[in-house]
């Protein structure tokens, strides 16, 4: 989840098992997910779109609450190290925010507030950034195989929004199923879904 002013960003991925790691081993995750293709590739064209990427951009911290990480706007990602195990985890979260960063980048209206626009931006993420693959799923406890993606974004996109204080249960299934065929079809940056 992503918005604007809120300094508690919502669920990115990831699973939320006891200990975690401290922020130093963390910090340390999130460079090494900098080095793999798909974050390269994420950087890369939030860049070109126009948004800096600071050194700080992404940044390990304790979290309170029960999520993975967050991108919030004006200040980057965060990515919450009391709930990380695995490298694997560290590089999803990493990859969620950035799509999260990137439409935030390339639209210059985008309302966190806005029910139906974050939606959009969590449909994108969850479809774009492998959350949803199969072996997660099976992970998560989810047995389904076929049609599983798709489940698994609609009740992943119904979590992050539910959690925005301006979306109510009702508006969040309104505008994820308003906005789910444009948004699910948009796969930018990249030419389709990884």
């Amino acid at each position: 989840m992503a918005e604007e002013s809120a300094p508690e960003p919502g669920s990115g991925s990831g699973s939320f098992s006891n200990g975690g790691k401290t922020v130093e081993e963390c910090q340390a995750m999130i460079q090494r997910s900098l080095r793999t293709p798909m974050v390269k590739f994420l950087l890369e064209h939030l860049q070109k779109s126009g948004c800096t990427v600071g050194d700080r951009y992404i940044k390990a911290v304790n979290c309170d609450k029960q999520m993975a990480g967050g991108y919030v706007r004006g200040e980057g990602i965060i990515v919450c190290s009391n709930h990380m195990n695995m490298q694997d985890e560290v590089n999803q979260v990493v990859i969620h925010e950035l799509i999260h960063a990137f439409d935030d980048c390339r639209a210059s209206n985008l309302d966190w507030a806005n029910c139906a626009h974050h939606a959009c931006s969590e449909i994108r993420a969850g479809h774009l950034s492998g959350d949803c693959h199969y072996k997660r799923e099976l992970l998560r406890g989810f047995m389904k195989i076929r049609g599983h993606e798709q489940d698994c974004v609609r009740r992943r996109v119904m979590k992050s929004v539910i959690a925005n204080p301006y979306c109510s249960e009702a508006a969040a299934k309104d505008a994820m199923e308003a906005v789910w065929d444009v948004c699910y079809n948009d796969t930018k940056p990249f030419d389709r879904a990884p």
